[in-house]
């Protein structure tokens, strides 16, 4: 057994050291499907309880159906959703309270892709208590925490190198996005334009089998329908493309507005207990939807009735400006669900809005009112999360009509520049991470050095000896044609300096006994760094510990450090020049 197990261990060193250089497509293509099924999998499990819990307390099993509830009770679970939430999240710590799609950013950002598990845990459980109570929240970001963390679990577990961790980051991203919507196509660039803010050509194969693997699995459970029944949609005339810009204005205005009150409720009451902040978020959406039930829950029965232009433009108007509301303050009074699904409401809903009125002006010559609510959900999607392609992609994936294409390129691309020129809106992603301090590091310069593993860098050629060396045992060392001599005592590694200075210095003295620390030679101040370890943070730990050197290194038994190589910065600058 234990020789098997060092077998099997070898054969991972080996996967390992080819994928740190991006080298070994067939194997993270296999591994990206690997996790889209895992993926998959927790995304099923989680709409299953989603489904089951709504099933179990709503009127005639009827999920989704919050507009036949009693207005007391709707008052009444909202509130004690928020109040169970907020003492589960009160009694963790803080580190295991963060979800969502801005956790999984930072987590990319700062650690590399590694996940934990019990975070996930803390999605699963409290973006499900919010949805089956009727918060005003979405699945799609806790199903994109879910995904991203099951492909970074599968990665940690098999000890993989980082940047091949991050590349998983995406796979499960992409599953999670094509569980939700049945849209793969969506799911690969959301992952690539949102999460990872990068393309690689390698990265690309093993998210898109995610992505496909993740859509399989639950047409198996749900079928193949898309989330929403979407009518065949078209703009009639050339003549409506001035009233697709005024969609895009409003829609592009209303994302700011969002962006800036989910901010600014994010950062309202810091002094207030957690539990009590959930409590008041989930009375919040209980009031609101006293006078507009449809606000509650995920809200995609509501859009498809958009879809199919079945609802009257007062109620369109009060489900934006409702549900923006609701949103807006429960998410951030920290409630654990996600803003995506309330985007698109809410951008169906003023799309839907405007599309009625435009056939007021024009009558018998604009487009269905269903058109302008798809529009106008692209518009807002793209908008707030700064993110045009992905909004296009799902656009084209809901209707499976290439005409909306062209009216939705116009509407998305006019939202992106209001919010982001006219307004000065980022992605409401970055926003939130820079409201916690934090930033998403993404110049170039490190996209470049974490595509890399250490392990496709660092140089093999080198001996481990002790600081004193017997002359038979120095010639015996050099014999072997190692580059560097890695000088160590009982617990640590103390210096590096070229072989060649050993050599020089034999042949220079005829001491009985060499000492290594003090012989003339180039000696370099060393520092470790882990084996899983991209070049991003190879040239962080250089910078911070100020070391010349870093020594690779990885725990293969209890107490037990085995050295794998050594990396100069100038093999690390040299890397990233020659990219």
């Amino acid at each position: 057994m234990t020789n098997l197990r060092l077998a099997l261990r070898a054969r991972l060193d080996r996967l390992s050291e080819r994928l740190a250089a991006m080298e070994a497509l067939p194997q993270l293509a296999a591994l990206g499907l690997l996790s889209g099924l895992l993926a998959g999998a927790v995304i099923i499990a989680f709409r299953l309880v989603i489904h089951l819990g709504q099933v179990a307390w709503l009127p005639e099993g009827q999920a989704e159906s919050f507009e036949t509830v009693e207005p007391w009770l709707r008052l009444a679970v909202a509130t004690a959703g928020g109040l169970v939430v907020g003492l589960l999240l009160q009694a963790l710590p803080p580190a295991q309270r963060m979800v969502g799609v801005v956790h999984v950013m930072e987590r990319l950002s700062y650690h590399q892709g590694h996940l934990p598990l019990r975070n996930l845990l803390t999605q699963f459980v409290g973006a499900a208590i919010c949805l089956v109570s009727g918060h005003s929240v979405g699945r799609e970001g806790p199903s994109i925490h879910l995904g991203a963390a099951a492909g970074s679990q599968v990665g940690r577990r098999l000890g993989l190198p980082n940047n091949s961790i991050r590349t998983l980051v995406a796979c499960g991203t992409a599953a999670a996005i094509a569980a939700s919507f049945n849209t793969p196509i969506a799911g690969v660039i959301f992952a690539m334009e949102v999460v990872m803010m990068e393309y690689t050509i390698a990265g690309f194969t093993p998210v898109i089998l995610a992505a496909v693997s993740g859509a399989v699995l639950t047409r198996a459970v749900f079928g193949d329908a898309t989330a929403f029944s979407v009518p065949a949609l078209e703009m009639h005339s050339l003549w409506e493309l001035p009233w697709l810009v005024v969609i895009g204005l409003v829609l592009g205005t209303l994302s700011a507005a969002f962006i800036r009150l989910l901010r600014a409720s994010s950062a309202a009451l810091p002094k207030v207990p957690l539990w009590l902040r959930t409590t008041l978020a989930g009375a919040i959406v209980g009031l609101l939807a006293l006078a507009v039930p449809q606000i509650m829950g995920v809200g995609y029965d509501t859009m498809n009735a958009m879809l199919l232009g079945e609802v009257g433009l007062g109620l369109l108007l009060a489900i934006a400006v409702f549900k923006l509301l609701a949103t807006t303050l429960g998410l951030g009074l920290g409630l654990p669900g996600g803003l995506i699904g309330p985007t698109l409401v809410i951008g169906a809903a003023a799309g839907g809005a405007l599309g009625v009125l435009g056939g007021l002006l024009n009558p018998g010559q604009a487009s269905s009112p269903g058109f302008y609510a798809m529009v106008g959900m692209g518009a807002m999607m793209s908008a707030t999360l700064q993110a045009p392609l992905a909004a296009l992609m799902a656009m084209l994936e809901l209707t499976g009509n290439p005409n909306i294409i062209l009216p939705g390129m116009l509407a998305v691309v006019i939202a992106n520049l209001v919010a982001r020129e006219v307004f000065r809106q980022e992605s409401i992603y970055l926003a939130l991470m820079r409201a916690r301090g934090l930033d998403y590091r993404n110049d170039p310069v490190a996209q470049s050095l974490r595509r890399v593993g250490v392990a496709a860098v660092m140089e093999r050629s080198f001996a481990e000896c002790a600081p004193q060396l017997e002359r038979a045992a120095a010639e015996r060392l050099l014999a072997e044609n190692p580059r560097w001599l890695l000088v160590r005592d009982e617990e640590r590694p103390l210096t590096l300096l070229p072989a060649a200075d050993l050599a020089h210095a034999l042949s220079e003295s005829e001491a009985p006994v060499l000492d290594l620390m003090a012989i003339p030679a180039r000696r370099r101040d060393l520092a470790p760094i882990h084996l899983q370890a991209t070049l991003q943070e190879a040239l962080e730990t250089l910078q911070s510990t100020r070391a010349e050197v870093l020594y690779v290194q990885r725990t293969t038994a209890p107490f037990i450090q085995r050295i794998y190589g050594v990396l100069t910065r100038e093999a690390v600058e040299e890397n990233y020049r020659y990219r």
